[in-house]
């Protein structure tokens, strides 16, 4: 069955945390839509310095939750830190927990969560330089490769990208998780 994914990012996000997870999300099938505040495109951070240009397919403006199946955030320190002062963007990610729709966040993503008022008793995981911040807005923090806590998929950093493409997938592949609730 066809399905349709938004990978919220703007300037600054990881390159391999939204290209690894995108190229999976097509492998089976599905459409991986790139959303952002704004049109035209937006630059990685790859590791040590800035990488490759991405097409934004749609705008905030242009979506809602309700035109996808799932949601992935990913990281890079720029990235997030600008969508989680962005009140579209804040929006979006609080549509898809009330939809009871998937949501992975890998790295610093999860920093997009905590504005969002979506961590608050969640299992969840992340770069260690975040914990202290999830932990601080109820989290319930771990260090593993990945976590999945009622349809929300987080891991740490680009190394664990494998087991966080698999479960993401697996999570989408089950569909809506009634009793997530932000």
């Amino acid at each position: 069955m066809s399905k349709q994914i938004a990978i919220l990012a703007t300037h600054g996000f990881e390159e391999s945390e939204l290209s690894s997870p995108k190229e999976h999300l097509e492998q089976q099938g599905w459409t991986a839509h790139i959303v952002s505040p704004k049109a035209g495109t937006i630059k990685a951070w790859a590791e040590k310095d800035w990488g490759k240009e991405y097409d934004v397919d749609k705008t905030l403006d242009e979506v809602s939750a309700s035109d996808y199946d799932a949601l992935v955030l990913p990281g890079g320190v720029i990235n997030p830190d600008q969508l989680r002062t962005n009140e579209k963007a804040l929006s979006f990610v609080q549509d898809f927990f009330e939809q009871h729709k998937p949501v992975a966040a890998i790295c610093h993503g999860p920093q997009i969560l905590i504005n969002a008022g979506a961590v608050k008793g969640r299992n969840l995981t992340s770069v260690d330089s975040i914990s202290i911040d999830l932990k601080n807005s109820g989290a319930i923090w771990e260090d593993n490769e990945v976590v999945v806590d009622n349809g929300l998929v987080t891991s740490r950093t680009p190394k664990d990208l494998p087991a966080f493409n698999a479960k993401m997938v697996e999570e989408i592949r089950e569909g809506k998780h009634e009793e997530q609730n932000i």
